[in-house]
């Protein structure tokens, strides 16, 4: 596997309320769910786009790093 494949970019998502849900969602032609996790306020996790992962959902209030700006969601 070449390196370019599995090396994505990062997101660094820290929750702001108990019970954030990160969703993330699969490549190719049927868009299915893979894999989630839960978070606690003050938890950080660090997430990478790979060639499984092309999307993720965040439900719950949280703060979203990215290297394009930050935002937040449950607002």
């Amino acid at each position: 596997m070449k390196e370019s494949q599995i090396t994505g970019e990062y997101i660094v998502i820290k929750a702001l309320e108990n019970g954030v849900n990160i969703i993330g969602l699969t490549r190719g032609q049927d868009t299915k769910f893979h894999h989630t996790e839960k978070l606690d306020k003050g938890e950080v996790m660090i997430a990478q786009f790979t060639e499984h992962t092309s999307a993720m959902k965040i439900r719950g209030k949280a703060q979203v790093l990215t290297k394009h700006g930050q935002c937040e969601s449950g607002l």
